[in-house]
């Protein structure tokens, strides 16, 4: 596979990113919505995070943010596929088994570390400007994930191409970083926990995490892990975001009062 994606045109490359792209936006999108507000909640799992209503409009200003992200992420496929070209980056076609899951694992490690980077710096009185459009949702769904300002979307869709310069990946490798990067964006901004068991700094809570960074806005820069913002002190406390769903429950009981009377 990586031999043909090498002998594709600048032209074939982008299309075929646009195609990516928006599929694994739409499916993973839908799927965990459904998931989220249909399957999970009729079985009894799990629950939602963020009581609040979404704010008018919302769904459709993400899909039409997230469309623009697409254009951006698809063509720039041409990136990637340029270093390959200019002999900068080097595709290793006959990789083990063992050999594409150590690389996957680093991928891993490093989405996480250019994830906190880059989110931090969209966080400064510099580029903050550029990271608005994505706290737009307070209440986030799975189909804010690539609702981003196309700076944003610039600056997080660069993520492997460093790695790409510094050693020879398989195709397989590369490929999986935007999948499990989706997969966990939208898990993330399902406004749903999904193991309520787990603590506060598990693997599987990194819904809740991520919840608190959109409704206190500063703090929880991580992305799937926690060590970046163990690291930095940048981590929220579990109930950062309970003063807003106090006001929250007190505004809704006064309509409900005005109403009644």
């Amino acid at each position: 596979m990586g031999r043909v994606f090498e002998s594709l045109s600048a032209w074939e490359v982008m299309l075929w990113g646009l195609v990516f792209f928006g599929g694994i936006y739409l499916v993973f999108g839908a799927a965990t919505w459904l998931l989220t507000h249909r399957l999970l909640p009729a079985l009894g799992i799990g629950r939602v995070l963020d009581p609040r209503p979404l704010q008018p409009g919302q769904l459709r200003q993400e899909l039409l943010q997230s469309g623009v992200s697409v254009l951006i992420f698809g063509l720039g496929m041409i990136f990637p596929w340029g270093l390959i070209q200019l002999g900068w980056a080097q595709l290793h076609h006959d990789a083990s088994a063992l050999r594409i899951c150590l690389e996957i694992l680093a991928l891993v490690i490093w989405n996480d570390v250019h994830f906190w980077i880059n989110h931090r710096l969209l966080h400064t009185r510099w580029l903050r400007r550029y990271h608005l459009p994505h706290h737009r949702s307070v209440v986030t769904t799975p189909f804010s994930t690539y609702s981003f300002h196309p700076i944003e979307a610039l600056m997080l869709g660069n993520v492997i191409l460093l790695p790409m310069v510094v050693h020879d990946f398989s195709f397989w490798s590369l490929l999986s970083v935007p999948l499990f990067s989706l997969f966990f964006n939208c898990i993330g901004h399902a406004n749903y926990d999904f193991v309520s068991s787990v603590g506060y700094s598990h693997w599987f809570a990194a819904s809740r995490r991520h919840h608190l960074h959109h409704a206190c806005y500063n703090g929880n820069y991580g992305f799937q892990f926690t060590f970046m913002d163990r690291l930095f002190r940048t981590r929220l406390a579990a109930d950062a975001a309970q003063r807003h769903f106090v006001m929250h429950e007190r505004k809704r009981g006064r309509q409900e009062g005005q109403g009644a009377g």
